[in-house]
């Protein structure tokens, strides 16, 4: 379970909504042949995707999660967060590696920094 300070990323949940129509609409398909059966997983994964995949961010940490597994990244590891060229956001690490963070776009970046508990610097100077 999330803490209250931890700031949550989440893709959209009609993705969610828009697998379970698929998978109740593949079930004739999967119903005819015993090897179309096989069809259900594609719904079945997306929707385990989209309920799942998202990154987490509180004071200590950054937490990368996928369809499978999940990475924990220190905040002293993110050398920088920035946006790749399709403004997606990316956190850069201090070995070089880049990292992109599911369901975080570039316009989220200065919400994801407040969960730091570092203060954002002002530019309107």
């Amino acid at each position: 379970m999330s803490r209250p300070d931890t700031v949550r990323f989440r893709h959209n949940q009609a993705i969610l909504a828009a697998s379970i129509i698929a998978f109740i609409g593949a079930l004739p398909l999967a119903n005819a042949r015993a090897y179309l059966s096989l069809v259900l997983l594609v719904p079945l994964a997306v929707g385990v995707w989209a309920w799942r995949s998202g990154t987490d961010a509180d004071a200590r940490e950054l937490r990368v999660r996928a369809l499978v597994g999940q990475r924990r990244i220190p905040w002293e590891r993110v050398a920088e967060l920035a946006t790749d060229p399709r403004g997606r956001a990316v956190a850069r690490l201090d070995d070089g590696q880049e990292i992109l963070l599911p369901a975080v776009s570039g316009s989220d970046l200065p919400q994801l920094v407040s969960a730091t508990g570092q203060a954002l610097p002002d530019t309107t100077q």
